[in-house]
């Protein structure tokens, strides 16, 4: 991606979470008084996550474990997600199913930490079991949505997801960005691919 599709790509990214921010900001804060009425604990969840050039950052989610949750990871350390996970408060169900426990991110997307679409940011400890083509993901913003998001989601193979986002890096267009962000619209609006459904979890690592 040049510098100038880059900026380009930045300022379009700012106009449209600005914009999703007035449409969705008393929904964000209905969405965080829920959370802190309903079960003990802080509304948002932060993480380290890699970003662009490997770069370390604080995502932002809605909470939708109880607080102290132990991590629980599939076989191929991905997050573990399961639509009967009884780690998950009841309105982080529905904040599940429905991918509302996102929305923070745009804060991420404000900072310049992420993008609206781009890989899916992984954990620090991800890029130490990446294959030489997949360090191309870190290559651009991690973003909200991405073209393994539209693909599979967690229903495909981490492996997979990288080979993925390190074609997007490499194939980034304008049209495609647009063509994800439509595709993301239908897979939240049909809950498509939320919960991986072929592992279970590995191990388990009080983190939260």
């Amino acid at each position: 991606m040049s510098g100038q599709n880059a900026a380009v790509k930045r300022c379009l990214d700012i106009g449209l979470c600005l914009i999703l921010l007035v449409l969705s900001g008393p929904l964000i804060l209905i969405l965080w008084i829920a959370i802190r009425i309903t079960s003990p604990g802080p509304a948002i969840f932060r993480q380290a996550r890699v970003g662009k050039n490997g770069r370390q950052f604080i995502m932002l989610k809605f909470r939708t474990m109880v607080q102290n949750a132990p991590d629980l990871r599939n076989p191929d350390n991905s997050t573990f997600n399961s639509d009967d996970d009884p780690r998950l408060t009841s309105i982080g169900r529905v904040l599940r199913r429905t991918s509302l426990d996102e929305l923070p991110q745009l804060i991420n997307v404000i900072h310049g930490e992420m993008s609206m679409v781009g890989p899916r940011p992984e954990l620090p400890e991800g890029p130490s079991s990446y294959l030489p083509h997949q360090f191309a993901r870190l290559a651009v913003r991690p973003g909200i949505t991405g073209w393994a998001a539209v693909n599979g989601r967690n229903n495909v193979p981490m492996h997979i997801r990288r080979n993925m986002d390190a074609w997007y890096a490499e194939n980034w267009s304008f049209s495609l960005d647009v063509r994800i962000l439509w595709q993301t619209l239908r897979i939240v609006l049909h809950r498509e691919g939320i919960n991986a459904t072929t592992e279970t979890p590995a191990n388990s690592v009080v983190t939260k």
